[in-house]
């Protein structure tokens, strides 16, 4: 580390006496403390002529000093890249004038300033412009008004503006003695040369990092691992598949007449209870009330349309409540009675109906007219609601087959609570099941009976358990992971075992340390190799940085 200073001008004024007065750097090195090992020489121009002089020293213990001091302004005329290349290289430059010697003041500021400004070229030098002597005209005037000072002196106005225009520091010393020398020139400069070698410091230290930044090995870029497959759920046709059963009348149980018997609607007991109690006096249907307290008030049924029409304007006693019932009646029967207004029969009116509490008649015997036996257990359902609602049913009730014609209906395959969650889907269109598990069998079971929707819900039911499953609960968990994928597979279920793979995948660390992983096949095997994350790659590049990190006994910046 160095420090270089230039010094120009020449602080004896040219009609002094004491040539041999030593310079303000010599002065300075040879009485500071700092200073050590100082040693001189003379420089020449390209004319030959010396035109500085050349001192080496050492400053603060081991610094370099280098110092050159130019009392002669004519480099500047004589040797214009001399002079250039000396302040180019400057960490400090000193300027040096007499104050009893204006004329060379009026040069100085007229001629060499500017060639100065333009060698630093806006630089952030500092420079230390020094008004040296007492001024022997007595006692300094700086008022403006004293033209003797200004004949004969430079002013101290005049240097501290010199000073201003060149950004610089300003100094008077009357003396060159040791307080002048040391305490007042000698800070200042002692200053200067600490925030040179700081700003010294600081940049060799950013080239440096620079440099180790250039040359150090960058540690792997993990990569995001693959985008899992989409699973879309499919809309729900509750109300069309009920809506077609009124449409088709598979299995219907009664039928409505008319007058002269000339016409005659056949529909559901059970759909007709659903959708308004009415129908469940009609049809004596009295234990369901109790969770279905409409009509509070009504006692048994009727038998005939004119016998209900009269207890329902008995019991309501408002002409308009009633007329309002009586449309939906026959909204619902789809008998030839006018009605008061289309309106009434709108399509949210008749899904309002069809949706609301078949929830109701689910696991009952009440209008139950086949019965499931299953692990030892009975089960009562109503045919009407399967057929309209499962396909395969539809087929077994009224196809020629023995369940066609059977009461009692026995179920191989599939365990009692997961053959009742099954029918509440039929019944209700929801299902919510306690466990992966138990939504695996549900989906076997949906596949069985080819309930697609079903299937559907239980597939999403489980990928949204599996990704909510933090990494520590899926290294530890007892469920596997490549049996559910193997039952996925069995059971036609691809949209599910497609994304278990990724998924295996994505978790690769993890399920690689089980041992159901050997249980996947070798197609299988390849697939998770081919899609696993982190790649193998990264590993290999990761284990490479992590010994080069060892070696080089530095901070990792990955781990």
């Amino acid at each position: 580390m160095s420090v270089n200073i230039v010094a120009l001008g020449n602080e004896r004024d040219g009609f002094s006496e004491d040539n041999q007065q030593p310079s303000l750097i010599w002065s300075y090195l040879r009485r500071s403390a700092l200073i050590s090992q100082t040693d001189s020489s003379l420089s020449a121009g390209h004319l030959g002529n010396a035109v500085f002089t050349e001192y080496r020293a050492c400053v603060f213990g081991n610094v370099r000093l280098l110092v050159h001091d130019c009392p002669v302004w004519d480099i500047f005329n004589s040797d214009w890249y001399t002079s250039r290349s000396l302040i180019g290289r400057a960490d400090i430059i000193v300027i040096k004038y007499s104050v009893n010697d204006k004329t060379s003041f009026q040069e100085l500021k007229e001629s060499y300033i500017p060639m100065i400004k333009k060698a630093l070229n806006h630089s952030s030098v500092p420079v230390i412009i020094s008004a040296i002597g007492a001024r022997k005209n007595g006692v300094t005037c700086t008022c403006p008004l004293c033209t003797s000072d200004r004949r004969s002196c430079v002013a101290t106005s005049e240097g501290v503006q010199l000073a201003k225009e060149l950004g610089a520091t300003y100094l008077e010393l009357h003396t060159l003695n040791d307080f002048y020398i040391q305490k007042y020139f000698g800070g200042v400069l002692e200053y200067f040369m600490i925030q040179s070698l700081n700003q010294k410091s600081s940049e060799k230290m950013k080239r440096r990092k620079k440099t180790q930044k250039c040359h150090r090995v960058q540690p792997p870029q993990l990569e995001q691992p693959e985008k899992m497959p989409i699973l879309k759920g499919e809309a729900s046709h509750y109300d069309a598949d009920l809506h077609n059963l009124l449409c088709c009348c598979q299995c219907a149980d009664v039928a409505f007449y008319s007058e002269d018997l000339s016409t005659v609607v056949e529909a559901h007991k059970i759909i007709l209870c659903s959708v308004s109690p009415l129908f469940m006096l009609l049809f004596e249907v009295c234990a369901l009330l109790i969770c279905n307290p409409a009509f509070p008030g009504l006692a048994t049924g009727a038998f005939q349309w004119e016998r209900l029409e009269e207890d329902i304007k008995k019991k309501l006693k408002d002409p308009e409540e009633t007329e309002q019932v009586l449309e939906k009646v026959k909204c619902i029967l789809k008998t030839p009675g006018k009605l008061n207004a289309v309106k009434d029969c709108r399509s949210h009116q008749i899904k309002r109906l069809y949706n609301t509490s078949l929830r109701l008649f689910f696991n009952t015997p009440v209008l139950a007219d086949v019965i499931f036996k299953i692990q030892g257990a009975t089960v009562p359902a109503h045919r009407a609601v399967l057929v309209a609602r499962c396909e395969v049913m539809a087929a077994m009730f009224n196809g020629n087959y023995l369940e066609a014609n059977s009461i009692l209906v026995p179920v191989y395959g599939v365990s009692k609570d997961t053959f009742l969650s099954f029918l509440e889907y039929l019944y209700t269109d929801s299902c919510c099941p306690a466990s992966i598990l138990q939504a695996m069998s549900l989906l076997i079971c949906a596949e069985m009976y080819q309930v697609m929707r079903l299937q559907h819900i239980c597939e999403l039911y489980i990928i949204t358990q599996l990704q909510s499953m933090p990494s520590r609960e899926l290294a530890s968990t007892s469920l596997s992971i490549v049996s559910l994928l193997k039952k996925a597979k069995f059971h036609n279920s691809d949209c599910l075992s497609t994304w278990l793979l990724h998924f295996i995948a994505t978790n690769y660390l993890i399920f690689s340390q089980k041992p159901e992983f050997q249980d996947l096949s070798v197609e299988e095997r390849n697939f998770v190799e081919m899609h696993r994350w982190p790649s193998n790659l990264y590993l290999k590049q990761l284990a490479e940085y992590r010994n080069y990190v060892h070696s080089q006994k530095c901070h990792c910046a990955v781990m």
